[in-house]
């Protein structure tokens, strides 16, 4: 088999109202998204999506007429170009979806097979009052929502406690709490420093109060100190990051160093499938945990949820939806036929058809 085109089709869908993301400094109006279709001579077309791809188009050429189903050979393809241009992970899923529909057997089941199905969280993206978060939590609860992962902006932290304090309050032990700092990265253009290690120090000690299951991304990714501090600060609280390292050495150095208790590296934007499952393994052997970060789309979604399955990880796989910031399965799935949602049980359930099984729009 070989590859014979490589076509980028580039979408979008129009936000009104707006999503108000935490970490983004401008409400967002609209969500662009890249479908990457790798066409073969024998028929199978493989599709994903998740970062841009963009710049790709000159290093198109490299991929016509080899193996898709030689993953490895391509994913050291794609790592050479990650040097020069930009992260076109994308395609890798795209090519595992093809050896899926070959070996007629779902992604997950190749990466291991360790389950068919993950329970989910509700990764909430905005800041809201403390009394919508406590009813957004027993909505959450009814929904058979097993966990939820709240915002705490750097520079409103008081807020963000506020919320946790209040999703606790309402729903006691039926929801682990996750929160996010948003402190290892930045979107392009925000240069706002992030808070100093005393700062987090104090604030994850708060946080530790309620019993929060994990604390995320609290500080730059090189502060690989300041992460084992945090830990040795706060025994009962979980310390993750990870989601953008883009290098496979440069996250396994975090594990060598016993930085963190969960990995997060997103298979679509940062490591790959094929990496992030070498990292998953990796961190169990260790006793740490690896759930990847989703907030993509639809595909992106599904792609990591392969993995995860594959691997066995969790204990949960995040599921962006914060209706009361603009977010919703339907606007993040606007990709997909359908959009994808947890069974009744809180579970996100791996499609059965051969390959990603993706049903595109």
């Amino acid at each position: 088999m070989k590859i014979t085109d490589i076509r980028l089709e580039h979408r979008e869908t129009v936000l009104d109202p707006p999503c108000h993301a935490a970490w983004d400094p401008e409400p967002r109006t609209r969500f662009d998204a890249t479908i990457v279709r790798v066409e073969t001579d024998e028929g199978v077309v493989g599709v994903g999506s998740g970062d841009t791809m963009a710049g790709f188009d000159s290093y198109r050429e490299l991929f016509l007429g080899t193996d898709p189903l030689a993953t490895e050979l391509q994913v050291r393809r794609i790592e050479s170009i990650g040097f020069h241009a930009g992260r076109f992970w994308p395609l890798e899923s795209a090519l595992w979806d093809i050896v899926g529909q070959v070996a007629g057997l779902p992604v997950a089941t190749l990466f291991g097979g360790v389950t068919d199905r993950v329970p989910v969280y509700a990764s909430w993206c905005s800041e809201q009052p403390p009394g919508r978060r406590a009813e957004d939590a027993h909505r959450l609860v009814e929904d058979g929502i097993r966990a939820v992962k709240i915002r705490a902006h750097p520079r409103r932290l008081r807020q963000g406690v506020a919320a946790v304090a209040a999703v606790r309050e309402a729903v006691g032990d039926r929801l682990d709490i996750m929160v996010d700092l948003n402190q290892a990265w930045r979107m392009g253009g925000d240069v706002t420093e992030p808070l100093e290690l005393a700062e987090v120090r104090r604030v994850v000690r708060r946080l530790a109060e309620y019993e929060v299951a994990w604390v995320e991304e609290p500080l730059p990714y090189a502060d690989v100190d300041g992460h084992r501090l945090l830990r040795a600060d706060n025994p009962g609280v979980r310390i993750a990051a990870g989601e953008m390292l883009d290098s496979l050495p440069q996250t396994l150095a975090l594990l060598e160093a016993d930085a963190l208790d969960v990995y997060q590296a997103d298979v679509v934007l940062a490591l790959g499938m094929t990496r992030s499952r070498q990292l998953a393994e990796a961190a169990r052997a260790r006793h740490r945990r690896f759930t990847p970060h989703t907030w993509t789309n639809g595909l992106g979604l599904l792609a990591n949820l392969h993995v995860a399955a594959g691997v066995g990880a969790g204990p949960y796989l995040e599921f962006p939806d914060d209706p009361a910031g603009g977010w919703t399965p339907e606007r993040r799935d606007f990709l997909l036929a359908e959009p994808l949602r947890p069974d009744p049980d809180g579970m996100l359930v791996v499609p059965e058809a051969p390959g990603l099984g993706a049903v595109l729009a």
